[in-house]
């Protein structure tokens, strides 16, 4: 059976660059970074005391009071970004069969701030469990796929995938695949997360992972910069609205680009570390294009996960030597987590849009 083609006909995003796609995009190319001391939590005892978090967001723009304390930051950022995806495809909610559009969507920890909020307000008391009946429910990582379907009301497939940070890459593959397969016309997808706070910061800080460029936060994350040190944290949420070919030409929609194909592979070498000579993202890049019926002269354009840690960035290129050959020294190339920071479950997502804006 042919499969269907695959289209993008939105966007959405909160950023710490922006928090629209315009005033991200701008950002962006004004070489702007997202990296600024935080200001959430006392820093004074942490190894990185900067970030790259949201800039003047406020969830009641986006939702009522009620709403908030439902819903944990992650999720709030998935709602927001997709709102935005939405009205940007010009989709008429009203006339699309809602049974045949899906949400698929990542994040790597889910409601990580409010179990946080949550242990920490437990040990501060007498060992009663005072738990906010809404725990459960803003700590879930499928959590956020679901408001996006209640909101709406659609009815087609509707998960999480959780591959730490490639969550939000295997989140559009698979709604990618969906819409091929013919299980579903149209899919709202991406990935969020919001672990700009002591946990996060805390725990890759144990892992060695993040910059302590403290006196210069603005150019702490340097991917492939040989005095890089690590990663910068970052935060947000964006979407993609993905939609079968003819139902978006039937409708007239503007498309941004084609998703002609997607791979994924797994080191099998390290709880953390990349495989030091890309093994993987070779296998993974190698697969994406046979998917796609591209040849690796085919590709002029890269963007890499390149977070700025010293093995990382190294074992990336390799990969990226090992695929492409010759033409490596053709492509152009742009680590844009220098700019971003790193979103965790989310930074497939942000990256895809930087992708989809560069090609459009």
């Amino acid at each position: 059976m042919k499969q269907r083609r695959v289209v993008v006909t939105g966007v959405g995003a909160l950023t710490p660059l922006g928090n629209t796609v315009p005033e991200f995009w701008s950002n962006l190319i004004a070489s702007k970074s997202g990296a600024a001391p935080i200001t959430s939590f006392d820093t004074t005892k942490f190894k990185t005391k900067f970030a790259c978090a949201l800039k003047g967001y406020d969830p009641l723009n986006y939702f009522e009071k009620a709403e908030v304390r439902k819903l944990d930051p992650f999720a709030q950022y998935a709602v927001a970004s997709s709102e935005e995806a939405l009205k940007d495809s010009g989709l008429d909610l009203d006339k699309i069969d809602k049974t045949r559009v899906g949400v698929i969507w990542g994040s790597g920890n889910g409601g990580f701030y409010t179990f946080q909020q949550e242990m920490i307000d437990y040990g501060r008391g007498d060992g009663t469990p005072r738990i906010n009946p809404y725990f459960i429910p803003k700590v879930i990582v499928d959590i956020a796929s679901g408001w996006i379907s209640i909101k709406h009301g659609f009815m087609g497939p509707n998960f999480t995938t959780v591959s730490a940070c490639a969550t939000s890459t295997t989140a559009i593959i698979d709604a990618m695949n969906y819409i091929r397969w013919g299980k579903a016309d149209i899919f709202v997808t991406g990935g969020s997360e919001a672990a700009v706070n002591e946990a996060g910061i805390g725990g890759f800080n144990a892992l060695k992972a993040l910059s302590t460029r403290n006196d210069d936060p603005a150019t702490a994350s340097r991917p492939f910069d040989v005095d890089r040190d690590g990663f910068v944290m970052g935060e947000g949420g964006c979407a993609l609205i993905l939609e079968e070919y003819e139902h978006a030409k039937r409708r007239g929609a503007r498309i941004y680009a084609e998703v002609a194909g997607g791979g994924m592979s797994a080191d099998a070498y390290h709880l953390t570390a990349t495989h030091p000579e890309g093994a993987g993202a070779a296998l993974g890049m190698k697969w994406a294009l046979e998917d796609a019926n591209l040849n690796v002269q085919d590709v002029d354009y890269l963007n890499p996960h390149a977070t700025s840690t010293p093995l990382g960035d190294e074992s990336e290129l390799k990969a990226i030597s090992k695929l492409f050959g010759e033409h490596a020294g053709k492509l152009m190339i742009s680590a844009t987590k220098s700019a971003t920071g790193h979103l965790l479950g989310g930074a497939g997502a942000i990256e895809a849009i930087i992708c989809v804006k560069a090609i459009h």
